[in-house]
């Protein structure tokens, strides 16, 4: 289903074991990058940072947020349409739930806390899904929201969002995220309490806080419309699942050094398979790299399996998807954010 916004089209170009970080590592199977179009990145990076400073995000540190690359991320991931407005809208809702999360939940020199962290999500949700009207109580509940430069950032995201998607497109963005907000109630807990969650509990909450709410966005991006039977049929779920929790592993990795600098370490696969099974860190990291290359190609599986479900629109966006995960592994190796 050839896209009418993209030069050539939208094509798979394949998997592949693919090094990472400085390549000393076994490789990361993973598809291969569908688009790297440096240019395009600099116009939709240049027009989100434009938009970071309005909103007030990163106020003291615009140039590293720069340097992060929100931009170049959603044109790395969305290869299907050239056109910025999309693509700068992926872009802002990354850097919005990266903020939330910076601010709210992982940094601490930014303020984040752990006792803090569950009433700011609900004023998350009460931003991004504005309740109904309770009189003065809804001024006060405005008046939160616009002194907060995150909320400010969700807001501004959705409203965004809006202009380009469908009722049920939207809801399914919404709830996604407001169920990704269980997740770090969980790490919150376990960061306040000072405990370290076994491997399988961090898994079971990171399926759910995982690069599935970011893949949410591809048909929108796309300019079209997959069906919410069909989004929530239980393959196709699985599926998209599995491609999520494969490239938050990819972040996992990625972020090992930072995340254990931090006053109040975040969960990290990588650093709870080496607390859990008392080995060297580089032993945590080839199970987490076997890991991750596993849900790609049960990803890979599931992909196969649904080839023979009629609708082109399931077809772009599993495609989609796949772009989604080579995408995200070359954002990862070049951002400055993880160097």
């Amino acid at each position: 289903m050839p896209s009418p916004t993209r030069k050539g089209g939208h094509f798979s170009p394949g998997y592949a074991e693919r090094p990472w970080g400085d390549g000393s590592f076994p490789p990361l199977y993973c598809p291969l990058t569908a688009r790297i179009d440096d240019d395009l990145a600099l116009v939709v990076n240049d027009r989100l940072v434009e938009w970071a400073d309005e909103v007030g995000i990163y106020a003291d540190q615009l140039d590293k947020f720069r340097n992060t690359g929100f931009g170049r991320l959603a044109v790395l991931a969305h290869p299907e349409t050239d056109d910025v407005d999309p693509l700068l809208l992926a872009a802002k809702m990354n850097a919005a739930w990266w903020a939330c999360d910076d601010y709210y939940a992982d940094e601490s020199d930014l303020g984040a806390t752990p006792t803090e962290l569950p009433p700011r999500l609900a004023l998350v949700m009460s931003a991004m899904d504005p309740p109904p009207d309770a009189g003065k109580y809804t001024v006060q509940v405005e008046g939160a929201v616009e002194s907060d430069p995150v909320l400010r950032a969700l807001r501004s995201a959705t409203a965004h969002l809006k202009r380009h998607a469908g009722p049920s497109q939207v809801m399914r963005i919404l709830n996604t995220t407001f169920q990704m907000y269980v997740s770090w109630t969980a790490y919150a807990a376990w960061r306040h309490l000072g405990e370290l969650p076994p491997v399988w509990r961090y898994l079971a909450a990171r399926q759910h806080d995982s690069f599935y709410t970011s893949m949410t966005l591809i048909d929108v991006v796309g300019g079209y419309q997959l069906d919410a039977n069909l989004f929530y049929e239980p393959r196709v779920h699985r599926a998209v699942m599995q491609a999520g929790t494969a490239s938050v592993i990819v972040n996992d990795l990625h972020s090992v050094e930072r995340e254990a600098a931090d006053d109040l370490p975040d969960c990290n696969v990588v650093l709870l398979i080496a607390e859990e099974e008392g080995c060297p860190l580089e032993e945590a990291v080839r199970t987490a790299v076997a890991m991750h290359n596993d849900f790609v190609r049960g990803f890979e599986d599931s992909q196969r399996e649904l080839a023979s479900v009629p609708s082109a629109e399931l077809q772009r966006f599993l495609l989609g998807v796949q772009s989604w995960m080579g995408g995200c592994l070359e954002w990862h190796g070049a951002s400055d954010r993880y160097k």
